[in-house]
């Protein structure tokens, strides 16, 4: 289970070993300029948010603590100005919260940060195959669903999603469009707790349903196509703004979810102030694969503040040529702009 906090404290001395570049005032376009993330109660989204912050700080901006919100909150903050940046805009998972909150009205975002993140629902392989299940739908017939039964009520019971994170309203609007309220019941609650909860019941034999994401260390553990399944959904069924989206995929698999991205969101205001800023934020790329290694190594006990912040530092340094061209390209963007 992964340790949670309120705020993370964000150290120059720590990104001094990381950065190179010196502190003079003319390579310092966020100079005296103080800079508030905000990201949500998921710990595994800790990492991504501190590279930003540490890109900033190498633009002279003074991060503040991250400020850890839900994620409705974090969008009406950013869009209020109490808030400057959210590294974990689920694109198009929250297109409803992003509207709601204003829009391209009130917010800045260019670029994806972190592009293929998929989501669904998975069961155990040895299910799916000793039964034939291949579909969210087959759930409908009481025998199948039952096999998933963990409180004894005769429903299955499917791993999913916290209060207000995006994916709760798709699993919602699901279970009633495809006729699975009757046999389905949506479990909800600290999605660590119970996904650990779920993965101890597999190891002791049990089927298990359970909806995830990636990147998340979730696949790490219970690895799909050797462990699990994803189960296909009989038809695009998506709520709000995005009920005429068809989530089949290249490949023709249809597990329900678009693919996302996570996009850094950010105040307009802020980002047509300073241009550094808004041109990282449209710049700064992270592979997914380093993020799902990262989760993983939380989920094997390296979960303390102290870890993720040397995970951090551990990524810039191995990819500092990288991270240099990230504050290269914003600084000249500052310069073109003066």
């Amino acid at each position: 289970m992964t340790t949670r906090w309120k705020s993370l404290s964000l150290s120059a001395a720590l990104l001094a070993g990381v950065a190179t570049w010196t502190a003079t005032a003319a390579e310092e376009p966020g100079q005296g300029i103080s800079v508030q993330p905000v990201q949500s109660t998921v710990a595994e989204e800790t990492f991504q948010t501190l590279i930003v912050n540490k890109a900033l700080e190498a633009l002279g901006y003074k991060v503040l603590p991250t400020k850890e919100v839900d994620y409705n909150v974090g969008y009406t903050s950013i869009a209020n100005g109490d808030a400057t940046f959210l590294a974990v805009n689920w694109s198009p998972l929250h297109k409803d919260k992003f509207i709601k909150s204003g829009g391209d009205n009130k917010f800045y975002r260019k670029g994806e940060y972190i592009t293929g993140a998929a989501q669904g629902y998975l069961i155990d392989k040895k299910t799916a195959e000793k039964y034939g299940i291949t579909n969210i739908s087959q759930l409908k017939d009481p025998k199948l669903a039952k096999l998933f039964d963990a409180n004894g009520d005769g429903k299955a019971d499917l791993t999913g999603c916290n209060p207000g994170w995006g994916c709760e309203s798709v699993i919602e609007h699901q279970l009633d469009v495809y006729g699975l309220r009757n046999t389905v019941t949506h479990n909800q609650g600290n999605y660590a707790a119970i996904i650990a909860d779920t993965i101890s019941r597999y190891r002791n034999g049990s089927p298990i349903l359970y909806y995830t994401w990636t990147p998340y260390w979730v696949s790490g553990v219970l690895v799909p196509g050797r462990d699990v399944v994803w189960l296909e959904v009989p038809f695009s069924a998506l709520p709000g703004e995005r009920k005429k989206v068809d989530t089949t995929l290249p490949n023709g698999k249809n597990y329900g979810f678009q693919m996302n991205s996570m996009r850094i969101v950010a105040n307009k205001k802020f980002a047509e102030d300073n241009p550094a800023a808004a041109k990282l934020f449209e710049v700064m790329q992270l592979d997914i694969n380093d993020v799902s290694a990262q989760n993983m190594r939380m989920s094997q006990g390296q979960n303390s503040q102290q870890d993720i912040e040397n995970h951090a530092n551990g990524w810039i340094k191995s990819h500092q040529k990288l991270f240099n061209s990230w504050i290269a390209q914003a600084r000249q963007a500052a310069e073109d702009a003066s």
